[in-house]
Formats: structure tokens, C-alpha cells, sequence
């Protein structure tokens, strides 16, 4: 069966254009800017014959796909498509201290320590594991052939990896702007990525 899978970031939130740090446990809006991105995927792809709408449980991936829900758009929250829990460092501003932790995390993770994780926060090994369990849902649903997915930036580096099978380490290799689309297709058991960090409609 053939799926095509538009993935999407969600929209700008206050605490990505202050640096803060948001993950899995901040349940943030989209600010002034974020809605304007949201509503201008939305005018571009309007007319796409989606079947279905998944989001992740957190607000800013619901406000960001309004306008296909608003429309009907059969929709379906799935935890299992949430960012990435950062624990104690969620909420923190993006300071020396922060740089210098995440730099410490991400040169684990490309090393090849994919359960690495600050206190109180995932792994990335643990976001992969609740990913399959979605992609699980969305393969199993027959009668969905084009979707449209809103998740996050971390997240959906992790989850484009999963579909493609690059190893973890290479999460950074996919740039994540927010509402930038991601359009994989889906042949028998193999997906490929069609469009790459695509943002013509905010353009």
C-alpha cells in the first residue's frame, strides 16, 4: 500500500523566538508570527485531498493544523509524535550553561550513545520507541493513503530518520524551520523523502 506523508514543524511559540527551551513538558502557543505560518501552509495546501490529520498531544501542533481541522479534516492525537522530553533544562533560557549542556548531549548522540538523556528527560532511543508505536497507527490505517502530520522539531528529525533508516547520529542532516514540510512517500515497506525542508509558502 501507498501512503504520502506531508510532515510538518509546528508554527513559531513566544519560547522559540526567546530561545527557551520547550521539549515534551511545556505546552506552549503559537505567538502572532506562528499563526501567520500556520495560516499560510494552510492557504498553499488547502486543496490537497488529505484523509487524515495527526498531531502530537501538544497545543502548538493543534493550532498549527486549525485550519484543516476547522475544515473537516478527520483528526487524531498521538503522544507517541511529541517532542523530545529536554527534563530539567525545559522552560531554561538558551544560556552559556545550556549551550554548553546540549553541546556535551548532542555530541553523545553523534557518537553514537543514543540513550543518552539529561535528568528527567528522553532519550532519543526512548522517542523512537514511542514513535513506532505511531507510525505503527498510521500504517495500519487502510483507508488513509495522503496524510498530513504536525510534530516538532526534534522529534521530527528522529522520526525522519526512522522512515528513511539513517542511524540517529544523522538527525542533524534535516533542517527543521518552523512549519517547514517534509513530504515522504511510501512504497511497500520503504519510505523516501519527495520534498526537503520545504518552506515555499512562507515565502
Amino acid at each position: 500500500m501507498t501512503k504520502e506523508l506531508y510532515i510538518i514543524r509546528h508554527g513559531e511559540t513566544d519560547l522559540n523566538k526567546q530561545g527557551i527551551v520547550q521539549g515534551r513538558g511545556i505546552n506552549s502557543d503559537l505567538n502572532d508570527t506562528g499563526r501567520a505560518q500556520a495560516a499560510a501552509f494552510y492557504l498553499k495546501y488547502k486543496d490537497v485531498p488529505f484523509d487524515k490529520v495527526y498531531t502530537s498531544a501538544l497545543k502548538r501542533t493543534h493550532q498549527t493544523v486549525k485550519g484543516f481541522i476547522d475544515a473537516g479534516l478527520p483528526w487524531q492525537q498521538l503522544s507517541g509524535l511529541d517532542e523530545l522530553a529536554w527534563g530539567v533544562w525545559e522552560g531554561k533560557a538558551n544560556n552559556e550553561a545550556a549551550i554548553t549542556a546540549f553541546k556535551g548531549m548532542m555530541e553523545q548522540w553523534e557518537q553514537g550513545n543514543y540513550d543518552a538523556h539529561f535528568e528527567g528527560g528522553e532519550s532519543p532511543n526512548d522517542v523512537i520507541a514511542r514513535q513506532k508505536q505511531a507510525l505503527e497507527v498510521i500504517e495500519n490505517a487502510v483507508d488513509e493513503q495522503r496524510i498530513l502530520i504536525c510534530m516538532h522539531g526534534r522529534a521530527m528529525r528522529l522520526f525522519l530518520c526512522l522512515l528513511t533508516g539513517k542511524p540517529l547520529s544523522e538527525m542533524t542532516e534535516f533542517p527543521h524551520l518552523n512549519t517547514t514540510l517534509y513530504k515522504v512517500e511510501q512504497t511497500a515497506d520503504q519510505f523516501v523523502i519527495t520534498e526537503f525542508n520545504n518552506t515555499d509558502h512562507l515565502k
